[in-house]
């Protein structure tokens, strides 16, 4: 799990590095009045940068268990750990309904 959680980790700091030069050659492909050819070399360019540099290669994690799967993105933490806590009264404002 430990893996998981380092491998999303790393690829959340290749996403930040690379995050201004994929918006400007997305910027620069999608603007009609650069030429062709000159928008297919910003196309090149793009398919050069690494895949993991790509926002949606990013999985929302629970910061506390790694879990992947139903994680709140108010308090990055998955449903399991959300109820663990809730019923040790550590998230203020959750109340016990009928758990």
């Amino acid at each position: 799990m430990k893996k998981r959680i380092y491998k999303d980790i790393k690829i959340r700091k290749l996403f930040k590095r690379y995050e201004i030069r994929r918006r400007l050659l997305l910027g620069l492909i999608n603007d009609l009045s650069i030429p062709l050819e000159k928008r297919m070399e910003f196309v090149s360019q793009l398919n050069r940068l690494p895949r993991n540099a790509s926002k949606v290669r990013t999985l929302n994690r629970c910061v506390l268990t790694g879990r992947s799967k139903s994680v709140y993105r108010f308090c990055k933490v998955s449903r399991l750990a959300l109820r663990d806590l809730g019923s040790q009264g550590l998230i203020p404002g959750l109340s016990k309904k009928s758990w």
